[in-house]
């Protein structure tokens, strides 16, 4: 059985996550310490912090996340017939490089989320964080770029909802938790994944954007 890159990575959180959740050497050695990088040059850690998670519970809702849209990312980055559904007028840019991009996206998102406390941090080494969630709002802001009507739901709201509103909704809420602060939650690490994602699937391909705004706008009903 051959198995997606998107249930690799999977596998990868589950595995490292329970071993470090017993083995606390192995936690401080994966975390992401901005002191420790900067000025101990421990480089690794701006990736392998996202590999451990803080709980159970942070584990599961990161890894179900990543699971649900990473694969529908991987299937449209890799897949001919996916992509040109989807994008029927967009040249197809070949199931090596897709698989390339899918792990530009998940990696670049990890790193890129750091910076804001990489900055922030650098002198501070009673700083620590953790988990996917920079890597997975990419992956998720990069689902709502390419399909931004399709309906969505909430845990905890039954109802259904397009991408677009709740991705508008998603950033706005982390960059003001990430200004109001105090919450133990790295709110910076979710907007700057997040706009990663965007960012870099119109860099990628830039008619991507001019989709996103001819989707919204049919939905809408002026275009």
């Amino acid at each position: 059985m051959n198995l997606s890159l998107t249930t690799i990575i999977v596998i990868a959180n589950v595995v490292l996550s329970l071993v470090a959740f017993s083995n606390r050497d192995l936690l401080s050695k994966m975390l992401f310490n901005a002191y420790q990088v900067v000025h101990r040059k421990e480089y690794y850690r701006l990736v392998t912090h996202a590999f451990i998670h803080g709980s159970y519970i942070h584990l599961f809702f990161n890894m179900y996340v990543l699971y649900s849209f990473g694969n529908l990312i991987e299937r449209i980055f890799t897949e001919p017939k996916v992509f040109d559904s989807l994008f029927p007028t967009l040249e197809f840019w070949g199931t090596s490089r897709g698989y390339l991009y899918y792990v530009l996206l998940y990696l670049g998102g990890i790193i890129f989320a750091t910076l804001p406390s990489l900055k922030k941090q650098q002198n501070n080494p009673s700083y620590n964080s953790l988990g996917a969630s920079g890597a997975v709002s990419a992956v998720v802001m990069a689902f709502i770029l390419l399909m931004p009507t399709t309906n969505l739901r909430l845990f905890f709201i039954p109802i259904d909802i397009p991408a677009f509103i709740l991705g508008a909704a998603y950033l706005g809420y982390e960059y003001y938790m990430s200004k109001r602060g105090g919450t133990g939650i790295a709110h910076d690490a979710h907007f700057y994944g997040a706009i990663y994602g965007l960012v870099l699937l119109v860099i990628l391909k830039p008619p991507f954007f001019l989709y996103f705004l001819n989707y919204i706008g049919s939905f809408l009903g002026i275009v």
